[in-house]
């Protein structure tokens, strides 16, 4: 995989954690596990993450489908699958060092977003406007959800969860056929994605009996200062590269 396997695991672990928030939380896996693959092992993003998250919505829409907010979803995913192009070009043109602070400025993004109280509904146009911004930063960052999810905060939680669960899904399926038509998928990144499946699996189990004991906002808060110090590592590690 071009990276040894103590390295391996422990960004498994993290990944792992990220599952976690995410199963609590609603989002956050990539969000979390981002900075540190990025850091780590740049040529593995963003196919990498994007191949392990399946699996997690995937179960989540099927379970929750009677919560779907399925008109805001479907702009959404309009919007996401229309701008997923310019994520293929931006990866297929960028050196690592620029997908690196990409990475960093979405993480940065989603963390402000996130603790930004603003009063909003998922009308079709906020829902597709979320969806135009996640189609880059998803498909460039593996990032895909803090942005839809700042448009869902109002919902209620099961809503918020099961919503973003199809959006993830479908969205991630279709930035990796972008991906792969461009040649952007290594054969190391897509054994990496599925090896660390288990992990995500190990986190998002360990969730499922603590999600409703924990307070999602507070729990959050803490993740996205993780993700915070991570991408401000990100940035400074890139700076001493330059």
């Amino acid at each position: 995989m071009g990276i040894s396997w103590t390295l391996f695991v422990v960004l498994g672990l993290v990944i792992g954690l990220g599952a976690f928030v995410q199963r609590v939380a609603g989002f956050g896996l990539a969000v979390v596990a981002a900075p540190f693959v990025v850091m780590a092992a740049p040529d593995l993003m963003p196919a990498s993450l994007l191949i392990t998250v399946v699996p997690l919505p995937l179960l989540e829409a099927v379970r929750g489908r009677a919560h779907v907010l399925w008109r805001s979803c479907s702009w959404a995913l309009l919007g996401r699958l229309a701008t997923m192009p310019l994520g293929v070009w931006l990866v297929s043109v960028a050196s690592s060092s620029v997908i690196s602070l990409v990475v960093a400025a979405m993480v940065l993004a989603a963390v402000a977003g996130s603790f930004t109280r603003i009063h909003v509904q998922p009308t079709p146009a906020l829902s597709g406007l979320a969806g135009l911004v996640t189609g880059v930063s998803a498909t460039a960052a593996s990032i895909g959800g803090p942005f839809y999810g700042l448009v869902l905060q109002e919902q209620k939680p099961q809503q918020v969860r099961s919503t973003l669960a199809p959006f993830f899904l479908i969205g991630a399926l279709a930035s990796l056929a972008g991906l792969g038509v461009g040649g952007q998928v290594p054969r190391e990144a897509l054994i990496a994605g599925v090896a660390w499946m288990p992990f995500m699996v190990l986190g998002s189990v360990l969730a499922q009996p603590l999600r409703h004991r924990i307070d999602p906002t507070r729990f959050k808060q803490l993740m996205l200062m993780l993700a915070t110090v991570a991408a401000v590592a990100v940035i400074v590690r890139v700076a001493l590269t330059v």
